[in-house]
């Protein structure tokens, strides 16, 4: 990567950003003419197509291994300006992160509370699920990521957080009129259930780890897109569904939720990914993430 023109990588993440290369001509106070030289040169120079001409443009395979370099070259001039002391007075340092929404609803906003206060940090997160935020920091797109996923995003390092525990839970009308009676496992295939969206397999899991077969949770679902939501749906008795220990615990021991299977938790493992570089900023993050996380999850 060290052979290839600078100008031309900031070119290109500049076309990615702005979607279009009029678009990127004008943030890089540039020609459009100028703009599309720059990337056909940089794609002569990688024998590779970066970019697809679509609108918005995207990045190619290779074009998105391009364009997360230059996010890393981009993090590593400001961590040097920021330390000769050529920022602009008050210029926050800006941390981009991608969390699943029960990490961002329990315990991962006191964690960014631990990082300290100097220099400023501004942040900036993305709400994925948790199988899914692996993707956004291979794409670039983020500089760190809470992910379930062990195996590390190229160029990023991994380490393992612990785990977030989940129970099968239901109000209690909810869990009297409709599993009363049945084994648990053919009561939750058959019963209306509460999922996060459609990538939301955590119930399916749970189901066929209970009846150890392939079929998951029943077709009848509704799907709530935030975790307080989520919850109140459960409470509420729209479904079942799989609640965080930490989130649920209090309506657990009053009796507002009930657990169907206690003693059946349901544990995933987190993991936190950023890249590779010496960055201040990203340190000073993964410590604070790192020791809410030895708090609030299992290990």
């Amino acid at each position: 990567m060290t052979d290839l023109p600078l100008d031309q990588v900031r070119t290109l993440l500049a076309v990615v950003d702005e979607g279009t290369f009029d678009a990127a001509a004008t943030a890089l106070h540039v020609t459009p003419s100028a703009v599309s030289q720059r990337v056909k040169a940089l794609e002569q120079r990688t024998g590779r197509v970066l970019l697809l001409r679509t609108k918005p443009v995207r990045p190619t395979e290779s074009g998105e291994i391009v364009v997360r370099f230059a996010r890393q070259l981009a993090r590593l001039e400001r961590d040097t300006r920021s330390e000769l002391g050529m920022n602009g007075d008050g210029e926050p340092t800006r941390v981009t992160v991608a969390v699943n929404a029960d990490s961002l609803a329990t315990w991962f906003l006191p964690a960014l509370t631990r990082v300290p206060r100097e220099p400023l940090f501004c942040f900036e997160l993305h709400r994925e699920d948790e199988t899914a935020t692996a993707e956004l920091l291979r794409e670039g797109l983020v500089m760190a990521a809470v992910t379930s996923s062990p195996d590390a995003v190229t160029g990023c390092s991994v380490r393992s957080l612990g785990s977030m525990r989940y129970f099968a839970a239901a109000g209690p009308r909810f869990a009297a009129a409709f599993l009363d009676g049945v084994p648990l496992g053919e009561g939750l295939a058959r019963a209306p259930v509460v999922t996060f969206d459609r990538r939301d397999d955590l119930q399916d899991a749970f189901v066929r780890r209970l009846r150890r077969g392939p079929d998951g949770a029943s077709r009848l679902r509704h799907a709530v897109p935030t975790s307080e939501g989520y919850l109140d749906a459960v409470e509420a008795g729209l479904g079942w569904g799989m609640v965080p220990e930490v989130q649920a615990s209090r309506l657990l021991a009053e009796g507002r939720l009930v657990s169907l299977a206690p003693e059946r938790p349901f544990d995933v493992p987190l993991f936190w990914q950023q890249w590779k570089l010496d960055s201040p900023a990203l340190a000073a993050v993964a410590t604070a993430v790192a020791a809410t996380a030895a708090q609030a999850l299992r290990s």
